[in-house]
């Protein structure tokens, strides 16, 4: 990998931005369709983010015009970098992978741009990919090499057992998963997630992220899963399948927890916990490793839901609760139900908004971590920000491509 990209590379890089801002999204969308003409290859991509309304052509669209505005800058692209790392971890994805994206990448902006599409420009963004393709690379390597050197660590693929399913609410069930061959497992960062991956007849492998819903342990794993049924997309398929198919006994093969949304154990500094739906997630894994490790730190946890119904783990983040004076619970419902106890269940009707957060909980020391649906995140993460919260103290998680918030995020702020 060369040491830096050569001026004439910038140059030509920068010079394409107003092709990217017209057609980057055409050209990511024909390249996912070169891409996925190798059914091995497709298989390595989450599906439910891909198709005709799919949002991953969209997230890499935006994350190439980023690198290309910020070519001569990609120290601001570092936070963006590790999150894909991440991701890619989960998802297995090796080294040899790389090539068959360049292909398709330099392909497609042919395709898109035609006769603009000049020798030189292909070659300088031939540089530019492989330039970044290294730095993946050699960050996924190193996390593999983490994972393989801890205890209880692996890389590619595990099989895991369901030991355990429980009925958490009418739509989300948690998985209890335990190595097949016995062994511990690593202990996760709370926040991370886990890489599954299915091959279910007539739709083939399928994989997805989920995020931990335990505190870290050296024995099994908790996720815990919304049933997103959306007839004829692929969103749903394997929800759809863990909620109606998977029973105690079946076999999954799990990829090591990854991800860069993990608490700051390290701290004693007061924390706030904000979820949304089924965003609770990662945060009732941070709940659980706060209650055992540090009890005395300073913690709210306001979690929005529909109803009642709908609301999953509330008897476990009330028993958390309950003898840690220092965890505090806030609850809202947005349509709750005459069975819905005001006081018992919920603590109030509506939506978390900014201003209640900042009001309730202390916005000058409190670190933020958020969880949830795209405008559930783009509302606080804005909000938050626009009421005096830096932005190192909000931190957030989005199921989904990333780079989709921030546009989100921007759409609110004109």
């Amino acid at each position: 990998m060369p040491s830096s990209l050569s001026p004439a590379t910038i140059a030509l890089v920068k010079a394409t931005v107003p092709a990217l801002e017209a057609h980057g999204l055409a050209i990511t969308r024909r390249m996912y369709e070169r891409l996925f003409q190798d059914p091995a290859i497709r298989d390595l991509f989450n599906q439910s983010h891909h198709g005709e309304t799919g949002s991953q052509p969209k997230a890499l669209a935006n994350a190439v015009l980023a690198y290309a505005r910020n070519i001569d800058n990609l120290g601001a692209l570092s936070g963006a970098v590790e999150r894909i790392a991440q991701k890619h971890v989960t998802l297995a994805i090796q080294p040899a992978h790389y090539a068959s994206v360049a292909e398709a990448l330099l392909g497609a902006i042919q395709d898109v741009l035609g006769d603009a599409a000049t020798p030189e420009i292909c070659a300088a963004w031939g540089e530019a990919y492989w330039y970044l393709a290294d730095i993946l690379i050699d960050r996924e390597a190193a996390i593999y090499h983490d994972h393989e050197s801890r205890p209880g660590g692996w890389t590619g693929w595990r099989d895991f057992r369901i030991e355990s399913v429980i009925l958490e609410s009418e739509t989300i069930r948690s998985f209890v998963l335990v190595p097949v061959d016995g062994g511990p497992v690593l202990r996760h960062q709370p926040g991370q997630s886990l890489g599954i991956r299915l091959d279910l007849p007539g739709h083939g492998v399928l994989k997805r992220n989920y995020s931990v819903s335990c505190a870290p342990n050296d024995r099994a794993y908790r996720v815990t899963v919304k049933r997103e049924a959306t007839p004829g997309r692929p969103t749903g398929l394997v929800s759809s399948w863990l909620h109606e198919a998977a029973h105690p006994g079946t076999v999954l093969s799990v990829a090591a927890p990854a991800g860069d949304f993990v608490l700051d154990r390290g701290s004693s500094a007061p924390v706030v916990l904000v979820s949304g739906g089924v965003g609770l997630t990662p945060m009732m894994s941070m709940l659980e490793t706060i209650h055992a490790e540090t009890p005395e730190r300073p913690t709210w946890y306001v979690h929005g839901a529909l109803n009642g119904r709908v609301h999953a783990m509330a008897g476990r983040a009330r028993q958390l609760a309950a003898d840690r004076p220092a965890i505090r619970l806030h609850t809202l419902y947005e349509a709750p139900e005459a069975g819905d106890r005001l006081g018992v269940a919920y603590d109030a009707a509506g939506r978390i908004t900014p201003d209640w957060l900042v009001a309730h909980t202390p916005a000058a020391e409190a670190t933020y971590y958020l969880c949830g649906p795209k405008p559930f995140l783009a509302s606080l993460v804005h909000g938050l920000a626009r009421l005096g919260v830096p932005a190192e103290r909000i931190r957030y998680e989005f199921f989904g491509p990333a780079d989709e918030l921030d546009e989100e995020n921007t759409r609110m702020a004109a």
